[in-house]
């Protein structure tokens, strides 16, 4: 009875811990889209991970990543959050992106939290045929 208990306030405690973390994950990326909405690719570039950062070493080098490779998260028409899912250690934001021309996109976040708050950690672009909105 006792495990039992405490088994219920475990999970409780994650249960009211994923929203918390859910709101900042998604503040993250809002704030990063917003850069990109004002071709401000120094301040989107803050919001990659270290990794990232190392890898790309310049923010015009992610600006060329993004535009070319991105173009639906450079110029959004609407943003919506799905599901998040904790695999792991690691932390995916599912997020479905219409682009300007109607299209919509499914795209899994890759999450990273870092002593400065979460970071983007990489970005993938999913089959949106396999989805329903």
């Amino acid at each position: 009875m006792r495990s039992a208990f405490f088994g219920l306030l475990i999970w409780l405690g994650f249960a009211t811990a994923l929203p918390a973390q859910e709101a900042d994950i998604q503040a993250t990326i809002d704030s990063q889209l917003q850069a990109f909405q004002i071709d401000d690719f120094g301040a989107a570039f803050e919001f990659a991970s270290p990794n990232l950062q190392r890898l790309f070493q310049t923010p015009e080098n992610f600006q060329r990543m993004v535009t070319q490779g991105y173009p639906m998260v450079w110029r959004p028409g609407e943003v919506r959050y799905l599901e998040l899912r904790e695999q792991g250690s690691t932390f995916w934001q599912r997020v479905m992106i219409t682009d300007q021309s109607g299209r919509v996109h499914i795209l899994d976040y890759r999450m990273l939290e870092t002593g400065d708050g979460w970071r983007i950690n990489g970005v993938q672009i999913l089959d949106s045929s396999d989805f329903s909105a």
